[in-house]
């Protein structure tokens, strides 16, 4: 699952504008590809309230109404074989891809085994919809800000040509990660600190033709050519659509954030990486009840429907204009 900064995914009911986020909650590519495509075949997916889990939505899969998927992940490799049986869907992929060890990611592939999935994915579907995410920074006694310059251009380096564009943003020291966080000797990243990576970061990027931005943060960084990132892009999915979209920001994210709206079909505490800083992932028991409740073949994530859940169709709807240009 990306790093991306945490929300509150409240998923609230009620009509929807169809861009399927998956998942910001777990790696859907690299763990559960198997359900999300049977989900596709299907035509639909239920999908749990993380705030009332016993709220359940079933939320349209179907071609017809769904724009674009968007892929979060930090191995697609599992789903690079199946991707033909995408074609009638557009998409695109946020992949995250960090120069931290097993210390911080201990079940990833090797480094050298991830940079070639990312090519291997950017031959297959095209580097403008392989987003490369470089998050989050962490600053402590092992990581400084030499340390992500040179291994952002070592990176940076292996990739060019494979991605037009690289996001980053700063860990956050939310309550459920911060005593993993301290363990490490991680400290908190202060504005000047922010901008000082972003500045050396942005400078390597330009030398590999890479533009860079920043989720969810509210620093000023225009001055460095460094842009606000939207995840969840309406410029791009125009793009991939070839026509217009009418859809407003993410109301479920926090202030920073430029993603216009989305529905996560995804499940917290299910994803199997394990890195240190992922506040999606609560408590390992948690994870491993989740992880044995996993059937490819059931509507729910990890999950099975109970006499206790209330299921509810979400009206959902394209978001392409009739006017089907992007031209006014």
């Amino acid at each position: 699952m990306a790093a991306v900064q945490e929300c509150t995914d409240g998923d609230k009911e009620g009509s929807s504008k169809l861009i399927i986020s998956a998942s910001r909650r777990t790696d859907i590519p690299a763990f559960y590809s198997d359900w999300f495509l049977n989900r596709i075949r299907a035509g639909y997916a239920f999908v749990r309230n993380p705030m009332n889990v016993h709220q359940v939505s079933k939320v349209s899969l179907d071609r017809g109404v769904v724009d674009c998927v968007v892929f979060w992940t930090k191995n697609p490799g599992p789903l690079l074989p199946s991707l033909h049986l995408l074609r009638e869907y557009q998409y695109y992929f946020q992949f995250t891809l960090n120069p931290y060890d097993v210390r911080i990611e201990p079940r990833l592939p090797e480094k050298s085994t991830l940079v070639e999935t990312f090519k291997r994915l950017s031959d297959t579907v095209g580097p403008h919809r392989v987003i490369w995410r470089y998050d989050p920074v962490m600053l402590g006694a092992d990581f400084d800000i030499t340390y992500h310059e040179k291994q952002f251009a070592i990176l940076a380096s292996s990739l060019e040509g494979y991605s037009s564009k690289c996001i980053i943003s700063f860990v956050d020291f939310y309550k459920k990660v911060e005593a993993r966080l301290k363990a490490l000797r991680v400290v908190p990243v202060d504005e000047s600190q922010k901008r000082i990576v972003a500045l050396r970061l942005a400078t390597v990027a330009r030398s590999y033709g890479l533009t860079l931005e920043t989720c969810a943060e509210d620093i000023a960084t225009d001055e460095f050519g460094i842009e606000h990132a939207r995840c969840i892009d309406p410029v791009l999915i125009q793009g991939l659509l070839g026509a217009r979209i009418k859809v407003e920001k993410d109301k479920n994210q926090r202030d920073p954030c430029g993603c216009v709206a989305s529905i996560d079909i995804g499940m917290y505490n299910t994803c199997r990486h394990g890195c240190r800083y992922c506040y999606a992932n609560f408590s390992q028991s948690s994870i491993d009840n989740n992880v044995a409740s996993y059937r490819p073949e059931s509507p729910l994530l990890c999950s099975e429907l109970t006499n206790k859940d209330k299921v509810s169709e979400r009206e959902c709807k394209s978001c392409v204009m009739l006017q089907r240009s992007l031209i006014d």
